[in-house]
């Protein structure tokens, strides 16, 4: 990515809405001398913590604190900046930017301090794309996976994997100047060999892309059934609390409830959802409307059924209107009833596992399918955070390169079958990127990150 040396000086609050024991105002451009002078009397030493007065135009104290100036190009941005460390006050963070504004500098947009570092080579596109991850984490691992991304190990792979890309590419495309023995090079050169070996690398690095998107964006789970047979029950015992009013009348539950909850650092987004049944309500109508508008968009589906008498007619119909797309596993509940033991069987390739969502026998047992179903490998070490939009791209450089691995023998077709892969996996970086996706990823960023 070529530098950009932005016209104009940014400010914001870098630090968290509300009052704390510290708040930070960061700017960031080619004013912040002038005005560290203008609010602190000089600009302090680079890279030094100097404690002095902030001030305001008539010399009035605004505050005293901590300022550290970070010279261009060694700081976040690349570009001159300057950190000013206050007392965390609402108030006072306000009046401490509003008189850096006053001096020149403009409010920075979501994520334009972190652009900044892209754009003038301080970060990668997935590097920045895990400054948000690693404030946004929701669970332990995905923050250690987030953190794996943002020192770079991500790129890394990505531009190990390019590297070799680019090599065999650049091969293929030297074959092009001898037709008449195109075959005898790719022969020669080992490409079918050397591209095998890509596709291995890519496959790797994308069962890693995946256990960390999984990190990132949870799994979302319908709860979904008739009345009464344990809904609300087993969403409070997946969370841990009572989220879920459970009472012995059926209909008790009316609207869909969401809650988030982790197993084994992924989040699961638990909807609990109205009983399905014919019913006259007008508001048990809307609830069950929302039901199937739940299901649309989930993952898994846990069909639940009273243990006691199985699997009928209707639960039947439930299942075949549910969306094909998404995995299901039937939950027999309420086996504290007739004393069985918790257990999981296969039955037609769908699991159906049996427990108690009043004692939590068999809990176990759905949360270790949940996480099977879901693809995600019990040990995150090495994970690194991922996108959609990443395996996105991995995903349509593993198609090109299958179709090159079909064309191996037409260095033409192949050659413009590994530049297509070449471009999806540039992608990632940012080395090939569009200004509209830049737009879209630094607008979801905190302001003053």
């Amino acid at each position: 990515m070529a530098s950009t040396k932005p016209l104009d000086t940014i400010a914001a609050i870098a630090t968290a809405s509300g009052a704390g024991g510290i708040g930070v105002v960061r700017l960031s451009g080619p004013d912040v001398k002038r005005i560290a002078t203008q609010v602190l009397g000089h600009c302090p030493a680079p890279r030094h913590a100097a404690y002095l007065d902030f001030k305001q135009a008539n010399g009035d104290l605004i505050d005293r604190g901590i300022a550290i100036f970070y010279p261009n190009p060694h700081s976040y941005t690349g570009e001159n900046v300057l950190e000013l460390q206050a007392h965390g006050g609402t108030a006072l963070m306000q009046i401490l930017l509003a008189r850096c504004i006053t001096l020149g500098a403009r409010q920075a947009e979501p994520g334009e301090f972190t652009r900044r570092a892209y754009l003038n080579d301080k970060i990668d596109l997935a590097q920045a794309e895990a400054v948000a991850d690693v404030i946004n984490a929701a669970t332990a691992e995905a923050a250690q996976s987030a953190v794996r991304s943002l020192s770079g190990e991500f790129s890394q792979r990505i531009n190990a994997l390019l590297l070799k890309l680019i090599d065999l590419r650049m091969f293929v495309e030297a074959c092009l100047d001898f037709p008449e023995e195109e075959i005898d090079f790719i022969t020669q050169g080992r490409v079918a060999e050397k591209l095998a070996s890509i596709i291995a690398e890519l496959n790797s690095v994308f069962a890693q892309a995946k256990q960390g998107s999984l990190l990132r964006e949870g799994i979302n789970v319908v709860l979904v059934g008739q009345p009464n047979v344990g809904k609300s029950s087993l969403m409070n015992q997946l969370a841990g609390e009572e989220i879920a009013i459970v009472t012995s009348i059926a209909g008790t539950t009316r609207d869909t409830i969401k809650n988030a909850i982790q197993i084994n650092g992924v989040p699961l987004h638990i909807i609990d959802t109205a009983g399905l049944r014919e019913t006259d309500d007008e508001v048990e109508k809307f609830g069950i409307a929302r039901t199937w508008r739940a299901a649309e968009s989930a993952n898994i589906a846990l069909l639940l059924v009273d243990a006691a008498h199985g699997i009928t007619e209707t639960e039947k119909s439930i299942l075949e209107q549910l969306p094909q797309e998404i995995a299901k596993i039937w939950v027999h509940n309420k086996i504290d009833i007739g004393h069985e033991l918790p257990s999981v069987k296969e039955i037609e390739a769908i699991t159906h596992i049996y427990l108690s969502a009043k004692t939590g026998a068999g809990l176990d047992l759905l949360k270790s399918h949940l996480l099977k179903l879901a693809g995600y490998e019990n040990n995150a070490e090495g994970v690194f955070m991922a996108r959609a939009r990443h395996l996105q791209a991995l995903d349509k450089m593993a198609l090109h390169l299958s179709i090159a691995a079909q064309q191996i023998k037409s260095a033409e077709l192949l050659a413009e079958e590994l530049r297509i892969a070449q471009v999806a996996l540039a992608s990632i970086t940012g080395e090939f990127t569009s200004d509209d996706l830049l737009g879209e990823i630094f607008s979801k960023f905190c302001i003053g990150k």
